[in-house]
């Protein structure tokens, strides 16, 4: 006799949630199909209802930490824990909405939304297909065609210059200072035990943090809308539209209104897959190039900003792709860890970052 199996009293009052909103919808009928997600709580299903296709986006609600308060104290912060330092969206719906609508009036495509419950975590929205920039150009389509419409969406982004979104349900937030040492505390939080055995002790956490602060503090202000997570894996490609608008954006919901390199280095600095130097560098001028044309630019300050917010991002994802092999017990991270380790490489190369690359070198040894 076959195994019976059964469902949560949860997971039958999420598919209870679920079926009320498809009706509400008018999609009840639709035909449906698992799509790969990300690392995250969401998930995504592919629907058909007679010819018309659409994406369930499922994205339960107390499925992750508190969101950051706009009002809340860096204090405060640290109390909610780690969303709420790092001004992640965690279980707020409203953040994906909102900056879909920030990105399409810029111009960009983004997933249009065609009905949302941000009570329940349910959203219907436009499907962009599944041509991700990794996928497509391991099918053969033409690398450079592609980084080059998303420097041009990133350049469209800078253009439009969209002020931050504020609705009553959601606010965006600066990525600030707080923001940027929680994530680069994840090193001793996770790294660090996972390459030495053990963490970071009170004095190295200080150390360490000591020797970011001054370099953050040379930072470029936040000044522009910053999608934060824009690599070949969140971008789909679309060649029947136009110019910029050929790179479709998805997974940006945590977006902050940032410094303007931090979404460049997140697409030439990939943690998933190999950008070459010389493709990164002539993809660098791209933006820069641009960014000259729309005036009041500081190319040194931009390529200071750039090799500072890379050496931040890539140890922030040193540990959560750490966090992910340990504590979620998800293996495959391993195989990613010498590629960001060779990004936080090259970025601590830059003189600015003389101090941060000592403690590396001292702590880490032959890896850096």
């Amino acid at each position: 006799m076959a195994a019976m199996t059964h469902k949560s009293g949860s997971e039958d009052a999420r598919a209870d949630e679920r079926r009320r909103f498809l009706d509400r919808a008018g999609w009840s009928r639709a035909g449906a199909t698992p799509v790969t997600g990300d690392a995250s709580t969401r998930s995504y299903e592919r629907l058909s209802l007679d010819g018309r296709k659409a994406i369930l986006m499922n994205a339960p609600p107390m499925a992750e930490g508190a969101a950051c308060p706009p009002q809340a104290s860096a204090e405060e912060r640290r109390k909610l824990g780690y969303n709420a330092m790092a001004r992640l969206a965690g279980p707020n719906l409203n953040a994906f909405l909102a900056v879909s609508d920030a990105a399409r009036s810029a111009g960009l495509s983004a997933p249009e939304i065609f009905e949302a419950d941000a009570s329940t975590g349910f959203a219907l929205i436009e499907d962009l297909g599944d041509d991700l920039y990794a996928r497509a150009i391991q099918g053969g389509a033409d690398e450079a065609e592609l980084y080059s419409a998303a420097i041009d969406a990133l350049l469209a982004l800078r253009r439009a210059a969209p002020p931050a979104p504020i609705t009553s349900t959601y606010r965006m937030l600066t990525y600030d200072d707080t923001a940027l040492e929680a994530e680069i505390m994840l090193v001793a939080d996770w790294y660090a035990p996972h390459v030495k055995g053990a963490g970071m002790s009170d004095e190295q956490r200080a150390e360490y943090i000591a020797a970011w602060r001054p370099i953050i503090q040379k930072l470029t202000p936040p000044c522009l809308m910053t999608l934060r997570d824009f690599h070949a894996e969140n971008i789909l490609w679309l060649p029947e539209r136009k110019g910029f608008k050929r790179a479709g954006v998805i997974d940006f919901q945590d977006g902050l209104i940032g410094n303007p390199a931090y979404d460049l280095v997140s697409l030439l600095e990939d943690a998933r897959r190999d950008v070459s130097p010389a493709l990164a560098d002539t993809m660098i001028e791209r933006y820069i190039a641009g960014a000259r044309e729309l005036g009041d630019f500081d190319e040194s300050a931009f390529r200071r900003d750039y090799a500072i917010l890379g050496a931040q991002r890539n140890a922030k994802i040193l540990g959560i792709f750490a966090r992910l092999i340990n504590r979620d017990k998800k293996p495959r991270y391993l195989d990613f860890i010498p590629r960001v380790e060779a990004h936080v490489r090259g970025d601590l190369a830059h003189s600015d970052l003389s101090g941060v690359a000592q403690f590396f070198k001292t702590h880490f040894g032959e890896r850096f």
